[in-house]
C-alpha cells in the first residue's frame, strides 16, 4: 500500500499475515504486530527477539533511518550479492525497506515480505522494467531470490535428471548453490572438504554436492563463465513437500546489523541461549562445531554462521551446520571470529577456556569437555585417512596440520 510517503509491507509468517514494516517520509521505517498475532496464544514463534526476561511478547520497536531493523535487515544479502541483486532491480542497495520488496518472497527461514497493496515491484524497479522498443516488460530480469551473506550465491532446483538449474526468477528450490571466488583458490572445494569432515565425526550437516558450474542451468548472465566447481547445499528450511522451516541466525537473536556480526556476542552467549531454549544434545552439537572449526582454523564463523530453527514452529533447536571453510589459507588469523569465553586465540582454545565458558553460560562442565575431546579424537582420525582423498590443496592441507600442533585441546 502506498499513500502520499507512506508505504507498507506485509510481514508473513508460514504464510499467515502477521505484521507490517511501514515506511514514512524520511525514509524512516518502524514494524509492528498485528492486533491477530499479539493475541493469539499459540502463535508462531517469529524469533527468541522478540520473547522478554518473562517469555513475553515484545511489541514496541524503535523507528529506523534508512535500514530496517535488525532482525529484518539479517534477512538482506550483503557485499557483492546485495550490490549485483540491487542493480538488477534498480534498488539503492542501502535503501533495505525496498530491498525487501523486491526480494522478500524467497526469504531465509518461513518469512515472506510483500507489499501491502498486491503491487509487485517498487517505482524504481517499475521504470527499470518499462520494456524494450517493443513495450514488453521483462520481469524475469529482476532476480528476486535473496540469502543472507556476501558470497555469490542462488537458490536451485534438484532436477530429475540430477543436475541444477536456477528458478526463471529466482523463487523457489530447495538447495543453494555458491559459486567459485574470484579472489580466494578451489572455496567450493574446501568448502566440500571440510563439511565432509564435519559429517565424519558426527556433525549434523545437511546433504551435500561439489558440482561443475558449466552443468548448473539458467545461471544469470555474467556469472555462467566463471567455470570451476560449485558448491551445493541442501536447504534446511525446505522440506520435500515444499513446506517451510522457520530459521533465525545469531546476529537475529542478539538483535545486531550484520556489520556487527563479529562483535557484540561470544560463543559464550550462543551457548547461554543454546542452553536455555534447547536440548543437551544441542549443548554438545555447538561444543563438537565450536571444537571442529578450532581445529581447521576456521576464522569466520561469526554470529551469522550459527542458527537455531523452529521444527514445531514454537520451540528453537540448533539449525544444521553450515559455512565450514579453512579460512587460513587464504587469510592468515590466529584467532577465531569471537571470543570462546575469555579469549579469541586459537593457541587458547583449551580445556580450561572449555570449563571458563561451561561456568560462565552454565553449562554441564564434563558434557563440553567430553565432547571437545571425543571431537578432536574422530578428527584425527577421519582427518588422517581422508585428507589425501579430499578435493583439497596442498596450502588446506598444510593449514589445517598447522592448527592441530597449535590448539591445545589437540595436543
Amino acid at each position: 500500500m502506498m499513500m502520499a510517503d507512506i508505504s507498507v509491507l506485509e510481514v508473513r509468517l508460514y504464510d499467515e499475515p502477521i505484521g507490517t514494516l511501514t515506511r514514512v517520509e524520511g525514509d524512516r521505517t518502524i514494524f509492528a504486530f498485528n492486533e491477530e498475532y499479539v493475541n493469539d496464544p499459540q502463535r508462531h514463534t517469529l524469533g527468541l527477539r522478540f520473547k522478554d526476561a518473562y517469555g513475553e511478547l515484545i511489541t514496541e520497536f524503535k523507528m529506523r533511518q534508512t535500514k530496517v531493523m535488525p532482525f529484518f535487515s539479517n534477512l538482506l544479502p550483503e557485499g557483492h550479492m546485495r550490490r549485483y541483486l540491487a542493480d538488477m532491480a534498480n534498488v539503492n542497495p542501502e535503501r533495505e525497506f525496498f530491498l525487501l520488496w523486491v526480494l522478500g518472497q524467497d526469504l531465509a527461514g518461513a518469512i515472506t515480505i510483500v507489499p501491502a497493496d498486491g503491487e509487485d515491484l517498487p517505482p524504481t524497479a517499475q521504470r527499470n522494467l518499462e520494456g524494450d522498443e517493443s513495450g514488453e516488460r521483462n520481469e524475469d530480469s529482476v532476480l528476486r531470490f535473496s540469502l543472507a551473506g556476501v558470497q555469490l550465491k542462488f537458490s536451485a532446483i534438484n532436477e530429475a535428471t540430477g543436475g541444477l538449474t536456477i528458478p526463471a526468477k529466482g523463487v523457489g528450490g530447495s538447495w543453494i548453490v555458491k559459486l567459485p571466488s574470484r579472489e580466494y583458490r578451489q572455496v567450493p572445494e574446501n568448502e566440500f572438504s571440510m563439511m565432509t569432515m564435519a559429517r565424519l565425526v558426527g556433525i549434523d550437516i545437511p546433504a551435500i554436492q561439489l558440482i561443475d558450474v558449466n552443468s548448473i542451468t539458467n545461471l544469470p548472465a555474467g556469472i555462467d563463465s566463471l567455470g570451476g566447481n560449485a558448491f551445493a547445499i541442501e536447504r534446511f528450511d525446505r522440506l520435500s513437500d515444499g513446506s517451510k522451516v522457520h530459521i533465525e541466525d545469531f546476529a537475529q537473536v542478539f538483535n545486531v546489523y550484520p556489520h556487527n556480526k563479529y562483535k557484540k556476542a561470544s560463543f559464550r552467549d550462543i551457548a547461554e541461549v543454546v542452553g536455555i531454549e534447547s536440548s543437551d544434545e544441542d549443548i554438545s552439537e555447538l561444543v563438537r562445531r565450536l571444537t571442529f572449526n578450532s581445529l581447521i582454523g576456521n576464522s569466520d564463523m561469526h554470529l551469522k554462521n550459527w542458527s537455531m530453527m523452529y521444527p514445531d514452529r514454537h520451540n528453537a533447536a540448533l539449525a544444521p551446520a553450515y559455512d565450514f571453510v579453512s579460512t587460513t589459507p587464504y587469510i592468515p588469523d590466529d584467532n577465531a571470529a569471537l571470543t570462546v569465553s575469555r579469549t579469541k586465540r586459537f593457541d587458547g582454545f583449551s580445556e580450561d577456556e572449555l570449563s571458563h565458558l561451561s561456568a560462565r553460560a552454565r553449562l554441564p562442565e564434563r558434557m563440553v569437555i567430553e565432547s571437545a575431546r571425543e571431537t578432536v579424537e574422530l578428527f584425527r582420525q577421519h582427518w588422517n585417512s581422508e585428507k589425501h582423498n579430499l578435493p583439497l590443496t596442498q596450502e588446506v592441507v598444510t593449514a589445517v596440520e598447522h592448527q592441530l600442533q597449535i590448539v591445545p585441546l589437540a595436543n
